[in-house]
């Protein structure tokens, strides 16, 4: 059997990630694949520095719904803000205190697995495909600490559109 290289393990060790609080998600579609939404402004591209607009494509729409409805399906979360971008999305998940019922509370893994396995059965029903990957196999998240970094994530969510030109997998 080939040695694996380790798979590190990106959540904080030894921290509670069902406690209450604000985290930032990325979530990265399968081999960066640019099916969730086109960036545009007028008629091209976003140029540096535009202003850019984010055109979701049907499975983007499945997405966007997907996240919105996260807050009906776990009572202790809220989505805060979030983009869809073409290769991930970014949102702002806060896990708040006083949810009633979930016991055990979901941790934001749970919330994200959720996520990903109900919005890929959803996409690959629209183009009546099984067993097909839409996500990376993880996902990125952030513990957010304070108000000044919780600003600055907000600033970048609002800004990737238009830094999309300088995504490595810009096309």
């Amino acid at each position: 059997m080939e040695d694996r290289a380790k798979r590190k393990h990106p959540r904080l060790q030894g921290y509670d990630y069902s406690q209450p609080g604000y985290y930032y998600v990325t979530i990265c579609t399968h081999n960066k694949l640019p099916i969730l939404s086109r960036i545009r402004v007028g008629r091209g591209l976003a140029p540096a520095g535009a202003t850019a607009v984010v055109e979701l494509t049907d499975k983007g729409k499945i997405i966007e719904g997907q996240l919105k409805a996260l807050q009906e399906r776990f009572d202790s979360a809220r989505i805060d803000k979030y983009i869809v971008m073409p290769t991930h999305i970014h949102a702002i998940i806060v896990l708040k205190e006083d949810a009633a019922g979930a016991s055990p509370r979901p941790t934001l893994t749970d919330i994200v697995c959720a996520f990903k396995s109900l919005t890929t059965r959803l996409c690959n029903m629209l183009d009546n495909v099984q067993g097909r990957k839409i996500w990376q196999a993880s996902f990125f998240e952030e513990v957010i600490r304070s108000e000044s970094a919780y600003l600055q994530i907000w600033d970048y969510i609002d800004g990737n559109p238009s830094k999309w030109h300088d995504d490595v997998y810009y096309a």
